[in-house]
């Protein structure tokens, strides 16, 4: 790879170059900042162009890199320190927990490429799932309807339904289980 002749023209970033400057600056002053209050973060997030559904909890500290490629379900909790690192789309299904310090990547690069290309990839989270604290998702993951990702877990393939991961996407157990 030649990181002189990398090249990140063509990517789309989805909006304007006003709009990414504006929400740098509030998102960075007011969405990451430790004053608690869900409400005010949900509000301005919709304001720049995400989907929040209802009764979503969004605590201090959290980082969303583009909120127009941000859809959460109802009542999903987004932790303390979560980064969403969405240069394409993260999808959140409903009553989905999304831990602390868990980082949530959409953008990579070809390293056979001798330009470095930049790739980008969505993550899409099903409804009813609880991703631990300090987890890492990687782009292109798909987490089924259901899951549990342990405590750490670093995924780099999408999980099927109504199973428990911990580690490296290793499962360690299939379980079918009712939700009231």
């Amino acid at each position: 790879m030649i990181l002189s002749k990398f090249n990140n023209k063509n990517f789309d970033r989805g909006a304007t170059r006003l709009k990414e400057f504006l929400w740098i600056v509030t998102g960075s002053i007011l969405i990451s900042c430790w004053v608690p209050g869900s409400l005010w973060r949900v509000a301005i997030l919709s304001l720049f162009g995400a989907n929040i559904g209802k009764k979503v909890i969004m605590k201090p500290g959290i980082k969303v890199k583009f909120p127009w490629r941000l859809s959460i379900g109802d009542y999903s909790w987004i932790g303390e320190d979560v980064w969403i690192d969405n240069l394409y789309f993260v999808n959140v299904g409903s009553e989905v927990c999304i831990s602390q310090g868990t980082y949530l990547c959409t953008g990579s690069h070809d390293w056979t490429s001798t330009y470095f290309d930049l790739i980008v990839k969505p993550i899409n989270i099903q409804s009813n799932v609880w991703i631990c604290a300090m987890c890492r998702i990687a782009p292109g993951v798909n987490i089924s309807h259901g899951c549990i990702v342990g405590f750490g877990s670093v995924l780099t393939k999408s999980l099927e339904p109504w199973s428990i991961y911990k580690a490296n996407s290793q499962t360690i157990g299939i379980t079918k289980r009712a939700i009231n």
